[in-house]
C-alpha cells in the first residue's frame, strides 16, 4: 500500500496491495456518490479565492456599491470571465456531487449548493446580456458577487469538514505495513525475490534476520526468536524451531528460517483483521450527516416555494416579475451558513477535546455517542493499572518446592512481555531465584505459554485451558486467592498441575467513579477479560460492574460486540491491542487507550491519550454540548429561510412589502456570522 503521510494534502493515485486485499487511497470523502479528494479541495479553495477577490471588488453586492468596490469600462467583462471560471472550476465538486445525489434520488447539500450557484450564474448571464449587450432601459442586478462568495465559502466549509473527519482510516495502512512487499521464495536450491501477491499456499519462503514474516505458516528449517508483540499484544522474543507455527506480521530475530505457507494472502490472520476493520469502517461511513438532511428539506422547500411564486406572479404580473421572484427565492436559499454550521462546530469541538485528553478521529462519533447504551472494556490496562504484584505462590503435591516452582514459572514467563510475565520475572529476581532455561517457549493465544525442558512439556496456563483439556484441580487450593480477585496462572507438567502463582492488579483511581457515572447516564458497563470467571467476578464487584464476560480469547471480543449490536444495542468498545482492532472498528464507537498499538489506535474513533477511562465521561459531555451547538447552528444557518423564503416569494406584496434579493443576502451573511460566533461559544 503506497500512501502519502497523513499530514500531506496532495495525494497520488490509489495503489493496490493485493496481498492484503486492501485498496490504497488517501483523504477522500463521499458526497452524493462523488469522491472528493482533500488535496484537490484545498487547491480549489485557494485558486477560487484568488479568482473571487476581483469579483468582490469589481461587482456590486446585490446592486449595492460597497466602499471598497470600483468599476471601470470593461470591468463587467472581467467579472463575467472570472465568474465563469469560478462556476465550472470551483463549482465542479458540487456539480458532480449533485449529479450523484440526483441519480440516487436523494438531493441534499450538494444539490442545494448546485441549485444556488447555477441559478446565480445563469441569471447573472441573463443580466449581463440585457445590461451590456441589449442595453435595456431597466438595469437588472446580477448575482456574480453572490456566486463567488457562495463557491468560496462552500469550498472552505467542505475542506474544514474533510480535514477534521478524514484523519481516520489509517488502520489498514498500519496492518499492511506489518508485512513486506517482496518475499524470498525458495525454488529448488535458490531463492527468488517476488511480490507477496505471488505467494501461494504450500510455497516455502525464507525469512532473514530482522525481516517480517509475510504470511501464516510453520517453520520447516532453522530456528530463531520471533517477536509477536504487534500481533498478540502478549509475547516477544519467543524461540521457535522446526514445526513451530508463525503468524504473518511478526518479526524474525537474528536467525534465518524457512517457512512453509499454510494460508494464502487472503486467508491469513492479518488479512482477516483488515477485512473486518475495512467492512466496519465502510459501513459506518454510510451514515448521513444531519446537515444533508436539513439541506434536503431546504432544497424541496425552496424549489416548491419558488415554483409557486413564479406561477403566481406570472398570472397576476408579468414574466420579469415572476422570474425575479423565482430567482430571489432560490438565491436566498443558498446555504452559506449551513455549509459552515457543522464544520465550524466540529473544528472547535476537536480542539477542546485535545486539551482534555481526547483525540477525536471520526466526528460521526460525536453524534453516535447519544445512542450509546453499552460500554465494553478490557480489564487489564483499561480499568486496572496493569501493574501486577505476586500475592501468592503455592505448590500442589510434593513433586517440587516453592523456589523450584518459581524458577520454572519465571523461566517460562521470561519469553513474554505481558504485564503478568514481567511481574513474575521481577519477583523471582527480587527473591534471588535463578530462572530455568527452557529449550523452547511459545505463546498459546488466549491461554498462556508453553515450554519444553528435556523431554517434558510445561504449560503455564489459565483455568480455561485446564477445563478444555480435562486437567483436574482441587479448587479449594486456589479459592482463597480467587476470592480476593487475583489472576491465577497454573503450571502443568504431563497433564498434572504442580503449582500456581497468584497475581493481583490495582484498580485505577478513577475506575469506580467512572462506572458510577456511566450507570447514572443509563449506560451499562461490561468488562471483557481472559481471566477465569471467579477472579473476574471479584474484580467486577469491586469496580461496581454488574455484567462481565470472562475466559475470552482475543477473537471472542468481536463476537461479544456483534452480539450486543444484533440485540439492538449501541456499543462503545475500549481496547488497546491489534486483536482489538476489529472490535474497535465494528463498535458504534471505538475508543483506544493512548498506550495501545498503532493499529488499535487507527481503528478507533476516539483516543484517550492519558489512558484514563474517566476521560470517556468528558467525551460524552463534550459530545452532548457539541450536538446542541450543531442543532443551534443548523437553525441559524437554515432557520431564517422559514421567514425569508415566503417573504422573497412576495407573500406580503399585498401590503407593499417584498423582500429583495439584496436584503435577503444581507440576512444570509448575518446568519453566517452568527453561526461562526455560536461555534466559538462551545465549551466542555
Amino acid at each position: 500500500m503506497d500512501m502519502k503521510d497523513s499530514n500531506h494534502m496532495d495525494m497520488d493515485s490509489d495503489s493496490d496491495m493485493s496481498s492484503m486485499n486492501m485498496s490504497g487511497g488517501g483523504h477522500m470523502m463521499m458526497h452524493g456518490g462523488h469522491m472528493m479528494d482533500m488535496g484537490d479541495l484545498k487547491q480549489k479553495f485557494w485558486v477560487s479565492l484568488v479568482l473571487a477577490i476581483p469579483v468582490f471588488i469589481f461587482s456590486p453586492f446585490m446592486g449595492l456599491h460597497l466602499p471598497f468596490q470600483v468599476q471601470f469600462p470593461g470591468s463587467d467583462w472581467i467579472v463575467l470571465i472570472l465568474s465563469t471560471i469560478l462556476y465550472f472550476y470551483g463549482g465542479k465538486p458540487f456539480l458532480s456531487g449533485a449529479k450523484g445525489e440526483l441519480a440516487s434520488k436523494k438531493p441534499a447539500m450538494m444539490t442545494l449548493i448546485t441549485m444556488g450557484i447555477s441559478v446565480a450564474y445563469i441569471y447573472s448571464l441573463y443580466a449581463f446580456v440585457m445590461n451590456d449587450l441589449v442595453q435595456s432601459n431597466n438595469h437588472i442586478n446580477d448575482f456574480f458577487w453572490e456566486l463567488a462568495s457562495l463557491i468560496v465559502i462552500m469550498l472552505l466549509g467542505h475542506w474544514i469538514e474533510m480535514k477534521s473527519t478524514m484523519n481516520a482510516g489509517n488502520a489498514l495502512q498500519k496492518i499492511a505495513s506489518l508485512v513486506p512487499d517482496q518475499v524470498h521464495i525458495v525454488e529448488g536450491d535458490e531463492t527468488v525475490d517476488k511480490d507477496i501477491s505471488n505467494v501461494k499456499k504450500d510455497n516455502v519462503v525464507e525469512i532473514r534476520a530482522g525481516e517480517s514474516i509475510p504470511l501464516d505458516g510453520h517453520i520447516v528449517k532453522g530456528e530463531s526468536y520471533i517477536n509477536e508483540s504487534l500481533i498478540t499484544g502478549e509475547s516477544k522474543a519467543v524461540k521457535k524451531g522446526v514445526d513451530s507455527e508463525v503468524v504473518g506480521g511478526s518479526i524474525n530475530g537474528e536467525g534465518t528460517i524457512r517457512v512453509k505457507v499454510d494460508k494464502s494472502s487472503d486467508e491469513g490472520y492479518l488479512s482477516q483483521i483488515s477485512q473486518l476493520v475495512s467492512d466496519a469502517q465502510n459501513n459506518r461511513s454510510k451514515t448521513q450527516l444531519l446537515a444533508d438532511k436539513v439541506s434536503s428539506w431546504l432544497f424541496y422547500a425552496a424549489l416548491t416555494v419558488g415554483i409557486i411564486a413564479f406561477v403566481y406572479w406570472l398570472i397576476v404580473g408579468d414574466m420579469s416579475t415572476a422570474l425575479n421572484r423565482l430567482v430571489a427565492v432560490l438565491v436566498i436559499a443558498c446555504p452559506h451558513a449551513l455549509g459552515l454550521a457543522i464544520p465550524l462546530v466540529m473544528s472547535r469541538s476537536t480542539s477542546i477535546a485535545a486539551t482534555n485528553g481526547l483525540i477525536i478521529r471520526d466526528n460521526q462519533a460525536m453524534e453516535n455517542s447519544r445512542k450509546i447504551d453499552y460500554i465494553a472494556m478490557d480489564k487489564t490496562g483499561t480499568l486496572t493499572e496493569g501493574k501486577f504484584t505476586v500475592n501468592g505462590l503455592e505448590t500442589i503435591g510434593k513433586s517440587t518446592d516453592k523456589d523450584k516452582l518459581l524458577s520454572l514459572i519465571a523461566g517460562i514467563e521470561s519469553g513474554s512481555s505481558h504485564p503478568i510475565a514481567n511481574s513474575v520475572v521481577a519477583y523471582a529476581k527480587d527473591k534471588k531465584v535463578s530462572l530455568t532455561k527452557f529449550d523452547d517457549t511459545q505463546a498459546l493465544k488466549g491461554y498462556g505459554m508453553s515450554a519444553k525442558l528435556n523431554s517434558d512439556d510445561y504449560y503455564l496456563v489459565n483455568m480455561k485451558y485446564l477445563n478444555e483439556n480435562d486437567i483436574k484441580l482441587d479448587s479449594k487450593d486456589v479459592q482463597t486467592y480467587l476470592d480476593k480477585g487475583n489472576t491465577i496462572s497454573y503450571l502443568v507438567v504431563n497433564k498434572e498441575v504442580i503449582g500456581f502463582v497468584a497475581l493481583g492488579d490495582r484498580i485505577k483511581e478513577n475506575t469506580v467513579e467512572f462506572i458510577k457515572e456511566l450507570k447514572s447516564r443509563n449506560i451499562t458497563p461490561i468488562m471483557l477479560t481472559g481471566d477465569n470467571k471467579d477472579a473476574a467476578a471479584t474484580m467486577a464487584k469491586q469496580m461496581g460492574i454488574d455484567e462481565f464476560r470472562a475466559e475470552l480469547l482475543p477473537e471472542d471480543k468481536n463476537k461479544v460486540i456483534k452480539q450486543l449490536e444484533n440485540d439492538g444495542h449501541h456499543v462503545m468498545m475500549v481496547g488497546d491491542g491489534i486483536n482489538d482492532a476489529p472490535s474497535l472498528a465494528a463498535a458504534t464507537i471505538g475508543v483506544a487507550i493512548g498506550a495501545g498499538t498503532d493499529v488499535a489506535i487507527d481503528s478507533a474513533d476516539v483516543i484517550l491519550y492519558n489512558s484514563d477511562p474517566f476521560d470517556i465521561i468528558k467525551f460524552l459531555k463534550l459530545s452532548q454540548h457539541t450536538y446542541r451547538k450543531t442543532v443551534e447552528n443548523l437553525w441559524w444557518g437554515a432557520g431564517y429561510n422559514i421567514i425569508a423564503l415566503p417573504l422573497a416569494a412576495g407573500i406580503l406584496a399585498g401590503i407593499g412589502f417584498i423582500l429583495s434579493p439584496a436584503v435577503g443576502a444581507i440576512i444570509m451573511s448575518l446568519s453566517t456570522v452568527v453561526v461562526a460566533l455560536n461555534a466559538l461559544t462551545l465549551k466542555m
